[in-house]
């Protein structure tokens, strides 16, 4: 397989590069000099126009995908596309299982035929929950709901269809460009007074931009072979904590009250592992690399 080389003389193609880590991947991976290319239902906004080319397409369209697949021939494929709203999924299941699924099918089989290497990038969410210290790559999988459930068969597909590959591991995922806690925090505490966030489920928090800072480490490092990754910002919380966390760093919520309250007491369609917190060794002996405490990245974020 292809040697290690920097991410910057290399073709590069990113599913989903209009999303939240999508745009971060692009403005990460342009300012190496990586040939960029990327693919989303939408025209990427203009925060990243940093782009070669941009093809608009949806990944469960067969066709499209693999006509863009095989007109760049990327050395790696980043898939970053999902549908990620983990209620939404658990409602419209069919949905669910043609993006996260027939997509991922899509991107792992065309991948698999041109020789391209693959990062999926896959979720905290793969787990049951049970157990109480952090997960490594070669535990058993309990998808609790659908969107596991989806990313869970996503994982298979790629094994199944896919030539070298990453599967890595995210979770909690916060970043400018697309829906995520903190924000939603932070804009309903101008409307509401008193905030109710559960206090039983614990993660770890990842900033987009440290994500794909990794991710770029992890591509000029190698993909090769067929390897699970486990990356996240380092330390953990409950989401209480977390709003506890972002409550302090933004003066216009000192009067706000967070209220700490069971999963249960919620009535949310999906169910959530109580316990997700990964061990990230592994990428960190791979890579040398290990990503901040989710705090420092918190602050930078509320400061950017």
């Amino acid at each position: 397989s292809r040697v290690s080389r920097d991410s910057g003389s290399m073709k590069i193609l990113i599913t989903g590069s209009s999303g939240m880590l999508g745009q971060e991947l692009c403005g990460v991976l342009s300012k190496s000099g990586a040939e960029l290319s990327g693919m989303d239902i939408r025209e990427p906004g203009t925060r990243y126009p940093s782009l070669d080319k941009f093809y608009e397409a949806d990944i469960s369209d067969a066709g499209r995908v693999r006509k863009a697949l095989e007109t760049e021939r990327p050395d790696v494929v980043i898939h970053a596309a999902a549908w990620t709203d983990v209620d939404g999924c658990e409602l419209d299941k069919d949905r669910a299982r043609r993006i996260n699924i027939e997509g991922t099918i899509n991107v792992a089989s065309v991948s698999g035929a041109i020789g391209t290497k693959l990062v999926f990038i896959s979720t905290d969410f793969v787990f049951d929950g049970r157990k109480n210290f952090p997960y490594k790559e070669t535990d058993e999988l309990g998808p609790l709901g659908e969107y596991a459930r989806t990313k869970v068969l996503g994982e298979e597909t790629v094994k199944k269809q896919a030539g070298d590959f990453a599967i890595v591991r995210t979770s909690w995922l916060f970043g400018p460009g697309g829906k995520n806690f903190v924000d939603t925090i932070i804009s309903k505490s101008s409307a509401e007074k008193s905030l109710k966030v559960v206090n039983d489920q614990v993660g770890s928090p990842t900033y987009t931009k440290d994500l794909a800072l990794a991710l770029k480490e992890l591509i000029a490092k190698g993909v090769n072979g067929r390897e699970i990754y486990h990356v996240c910002n380092s330390g953990q919380c409950s989401w209480y904590e977390f709003a506890v966390k972002i409550k302090s760093f933004v003066p216009q919520m000192a009067d706000t009250k967070i209220v700490p309250v069971s999963s249960d007491s919620l009535g949310r369609p999906a169910a959530r592992p109580a316990f997700s917190v990964m061990d990230t060794g592994k990428f960190t002996a791979y890579t040398g690399m290990e990503l901040r405490k989710w705090e420092e990245a918190l602050r930078e974020y509320i400061s950017r």
